[in-house]
């Protein structure tokens, strides 16, 4: 993410995540700090940012799209503190510091997590923009189904039931489309929603999240063994550990690369239809090959 207009929509973003989120001296202290250790902690702001620029892209303003970006954060982030529990993947670092259960204990990380959650669909619920209820009626539908059984948590669900086991890709592919693409999909057509976007351009969308949030976790894969600890954030090699289900695992390091590449070019491609307004969606896309954290 290194075009200014993308730096502009992450700063505004963190700047939103500021006002939105409670203080830290608000009663009671230490869940609001907990809160605001993992999403005030660093990140790539993707998925609020991909909202922001779907916004543009169906016509609408990127400013209306802001509290949804802002509680796609949160949620992103109370699933990363869920993850990191010693139940689930029983990490201890998260974008190079201590997990959010090593610093404050399970109890509150947990209660941090759930927090997080409610109070991102209570940031979009809140804050809806004049004239943009029934849009923003549709985006939160996409988001709640988008963190459901039958999106993130299953994938989750699914993620963990298959450690240790054989799978086909066409069954990781289904735990990875729910588990990471679900919520990448939702961030787009949420911004497209809000922008008033054609159905075409929904379809797009639409098209474009999906290869994207495959390619997204294909490249985690893929990082989790070759890349450098410290630029990524957290240890590598945990997916071996945990002996989970890979496309390196299953292809080879080699054959993963060619597939990741594979759903960037179906990505480009769905953008088509948009012409220049696509633009900043195809470099975004063709960044996260590249990506080493």
């Amino acid at each position: 993410m290194n075009r200014p207009e993308l730096q502009f929509y992450k700063e505004s973003i963190e700047e939103a995540l500021d006002a939105y989120l409670p203080s830290s001296s608000c009663v009671p202290e230490k869940i609001h700090e907990a809160m605001r250790y993992s999403v005030c902690g660093g990140g790539k702001r993707i998925r609020g940012v991909l909202a922001l620029i779907a916004c543009e892209v169906a016509g609408g303003r990127w400013q209306d799209a802001l509290p949804a970006a802002c509680a796609l954060e949160m949620i992103h982030a109370y699933s990363l503190i869920h993850d990191d529990l010693p139940c689930m993947d029983d990490d201890d670092l998260r974008r190079g510091k201590p997990t959010n259960h090593r610093v404050y204990g399970e109890a509150i990380a947990l209660l941090a997590g759930d927090a997080l959650l409610t109070h991102g669909i209570a940031t979009m619920v809140n804050n809806i923009p004049a004239g943009l209820e029934g849009a923003y009626h549709r985006a939160l539908q996409e988001l709640v189904e988008a963190i459901g059984t039958q999106g993130m948590i299953g994938g989750q669900v699914l993620d963990l039931a298959a450690e240790g086991k054989q799978l086909t890709l066409e069954e990781l592919n289904l735990i990875y489309r729910w588990k990471t693409g679900a919520l990448i999909r939702a961030a787009l057509r949420m911004g497209g929603l809000i922008g008033g976007g054609e159905q075409w351009v929904l379809e797009a969308l639409t098209q474009y999240g999906e290869a994207l949030g495959l390619a997204f976790q294909i490249t985690d894969d893929l990082l989790d063994l070759e890349a450098d600890p410290e630029i990524l954030g957290k240890m590598v090699g945990s997916d071996l550990k945990k002996q989970k289900a890979t496309y390196p695992g299953i292809v080879g390091n080699d054959e993963a690369h060619r597939l990741a590449m594979a759903e960037i070019m179906r990505a480009c491609t769905a953008l088509a239809p948009l012409g220049e307004s696509g633009k900043v969606l195809i470099e975004l896309a063709e960044a996260v090959l590249k990506r080493n954290h």
